[in-house]
Parts: C-alpha cells; structure tokens; sequence
C-alpha cells in the first residue's frame, strides 16, 4: 500500500458505519472512519431503541396507503409532508405507491425476511464478539389495539410473522393489564411478541461498538465527505475543507448524508429523509414494563436507562427546514393519555433524520461506476436492528465473497 493510502475508509460513523468497521477489522482489514459530526450523533442517538427482528412488514405496504390520507389531513399526525417540499418528493412518493402494490409488497416482505433472520444471527454474532450483551435485554413488544377491528385489521400482518416462525400472543383483559398495568381503557387489547429486543439506551450502544471497533485498531478521521474519485489505484475522497483520503476500498454508509455521494459517481440514488421526533423522559416518569407500539398512532414508547422515549412518526421534509417540535409535543399529550399517570414533565426533545428508500429495502452493495465503492445506507427505521447484518454483508463484498443470503433486491440500480 502506498504511503498515504488508506486499506478501508468508512463514511460514516453511525451505527452501520460502526458495524461494517466492526466486522472488516476482525478479518484483518485496516479500517478509517469519516464522520461529519459526532460519532453516532445522527439517526443511532435518538431512535426507539429496539432489534426489531420481528418487523417484518415494509413500510411501503397495502395497509399504509389506506391509512396515508387520514394521517396527512392532521399536520402533526403520524405521517406529514410541508406543502412546501411536495413537489420535491413527489417522484419519491410515486416510486413508494409503486413498490406498495400487492405483488412487490409480496416481494419486499420475503426480501426483508430474509435479510432479518440474518440480522439476528449476526446480531448475536457481533454483541457476543464486542462484548455488549449486557447492554441488551429481551422484554418484549407490546402492539396496542383500540378494538377488536382494529387488531383484525392487522392481522394479515401477524398471519405473515406466523408464516416466518415468530411466536407472538394476542392479549386481553387481565393478560393485558398484566403485560403492561396502567393502560387508559381504550385499547382493549394488544399483541405481545415476546422475543422483541431492547438496548439500555442506542447512543451509549452505539458508543461502547465505537470503542470495541478502536480496540479492534480501527482509526477515526473527522470532516465531511463531498465527493468520490476513482482513481487508476483505489478511490479518492473529498472532504469540504480540502483534505483528500485514498483508499483501496471504499463503504459509503453516510445515512441519510449518503445520496450526494452516490450522485457525485453518477449514481442516482432515491433516497429520501424521514424526519423523527422523539422526547425522552426522565427515569421513573411511568413503571414501564416494556416498548410498547401505538400502531394506529404512529409511535412507541420505550423504557430506557437513560428514561422513557416517546417517539416515531414520519415527517418527510428533507435535511434542511428547522425542526418542528410541535411534534414531539402532540407524541407526548397522547402518551399521557394513553398511559395515565405517565409524568411528562421535564422531557428532552430530539430530531433526527432517517435515511429511506422508496420500496423500504436499504442499499447493499456496490457502486455502478466502480465496484471498489460499497453502499450500506438506507434503512429507514431499521438501521440499529439490520446493522450487523449489513457489516457482515459489506465484510463479505470487501472480500470478494459470495454473501449470505442474495444481494440483487439490494442492489444499487434497481430503481
């Protein structure tokens, strides 16, 4: 390797990020981190908290169609788009109703099985390796339903887990009240799946793998990537304030940061930001026994060290438009009714951007103008629960291997 020349650069030091350095370092590669901001300080410091091997379903579905004009007529409802930035995502949202048909739905739900049973294996792969399952615990989901039609509503959905060998119990009355005391009288009943796994907090998750991946002999490097070059011998990256990498190989895993990249080797990418609020209240603020899903609502609520998160919702706005809080604040009102007692004073807000592709399948591997550039990006709400898996799929890429399970649905150019 010439001087100056970098075996593996990463951009990107979220949790993917992290995961792919993660499992290149322990096949012996020499691997760099790029990071524009802290590390972990996107999307992997303020989502839900949750390995959710059990969530199947793609967001671009049958069932999220039906429900889509509903949420878009309240502005701080589950699901809102500033009139302002329609035009712009338009062709994102045609690309979305395409891929919610009943035969790609079909498509994308075996594809994203797929992908979670690995996501799994390698989970419990990489926690063991790094040292982190105690940061991990296994308590459950709890889907919570305001009616029997409403649950029957969904169960195409369970009928499909069923299908995937995962266990879950529909619960009512007592049973209910037993997996979670204290829920307002309105959902009457609720599916639990018990094999659903929580992380004591993502940020401190994300930083205990940051160090088990500078253990590893890993290196950081901060600034922002703007560019990418191939070149005769490996690829050149270009930060804005000048300074230039070279690498042999390249994984662009920038989240939502991550489409410029691509675009500036030609790839057109369509990847698109959902902006997620959450507020996380103090320890103690409502004996929580578990996550628990407001499905019709569009949010959870998760039991954390650091407190209880209440958060979700899509708002696809793009990376620019300041945050709109009142959001967080609509999220935290219908917590409180819907736990009462629950003390929702004193919470921290937060606003991240969840980078997402139309279909909602991430990308997984390599560039169309040079296959030394790897992509691992796009994985909506499901980039904590598929990062391990994405690390041993781009370790696999890196090394010429044939992957784990088949990468065409992944691919790059597929739009």
């Amino acid at each position: 390797m010439k001087p100056g020349q970098h075996d593996v650069v990463i951009i990107g030091a979220g949790i993917v990020g992290l995961a792919s350095a993660f499992h290149l370092l322990g096949e012996g590669r020499s691997v760099t981190l790029v990071e524009r901001g802290g590390v972990a300080e996107g999307a992997s410091f303020g989502n839900a908290g949750a390995f959710a091997f059990t969530d199947i379903l793609p967001l671009a579905s049958p069932g999220i169609l039906r429900k889509a004009p509903k949420w878009l007529m309240d502005p701080l409802g589950p699901l809102a788009i500033p009139p302002s930035y329609f035009p712009h995502i338009l062709p994102w949202l045609l690309r979305f109703w395409r891929a919610s048909l009943p035969d790609r739905y079909a498509h994308s739900l075996i594809v994203q099985s797929r992908l979670m049973r690995l996501a799994s294996s390698a989970m419990e792969a990489m926690l063991r390796e790094a040292g982190l399952e105690s940061l991990v615990r296994c308590d459950g989901n709890l889907q919570l339903y305001e009616s029997e039609a409403e649950l029957a509503a969904a169960q195409s959905g369970w009928d499909a887990r069923a299908r995937e060998g995962i266990a879950f119990e529909h619960a009512r009355g007592a049973r209910l009240a037993e997996l979670q005391p204290g829920l307002a009288p309105r959902f009457t009943v609720g599916t639990f799946t018990p094999h659903w796994q929580t992380v004591s907090d993502p940020y401190r998750f994300a930083l205990a793998l940051f160090d088990a991946v500078m253990m590893r002999g890993g290196a950081i490097a901060r600034g922002e990537a703007v560019r990418i070059e191939p070149l005769s011998e490996g690829v050149r990256v270009h930060l804005a304030d000048g300074t230039m990498l070279r690498a042999n190989q390249l994984v662009v895993a920038g989240g939502a940061w991550s489409r410029p990249l691509a675009k500036s080797l030609g790839d057109a990418i369509p990847l698109e930001t959902e902006r997620g609020y959450n507020t996380t209240l103090p320890p103690g603020a409502f004996d929580l026994r578990r996550q628990l899903t407001f499905g019709g609502h569009g949010f959870v609520v998760t039991p954390l060290a650091t407190g209880i998160r209440v958060g979700g919702a899509v708002e696809l706005g793009g990376l620019k438009a300041p945050p709109n809080f009142k959001r967080s604040l609509a999220m935290v009102k219908k917590a409180a009714a819907f736990l009462p007692g629950l003390r929702a004073e004193g919470g921290r807000q937060w606003m991240g951007f969840r980078p997402s592709l139309p279909d909602s399948l991430p990308v997984i591997g390599p560039s169309g103008a040079d296959p030394r550039v790897l992509y691992a990006f796009g994985h909506g709400h499901l980039g904590l629960t598929q990062s391990a898996a994405t690390g041993r799929l781009v370790a696999d890429l890196a090394a010429g291997r044939t992957p784990s399970i088949p990468l065409d649905p992944f691919r790059p150019d597929r739009f």
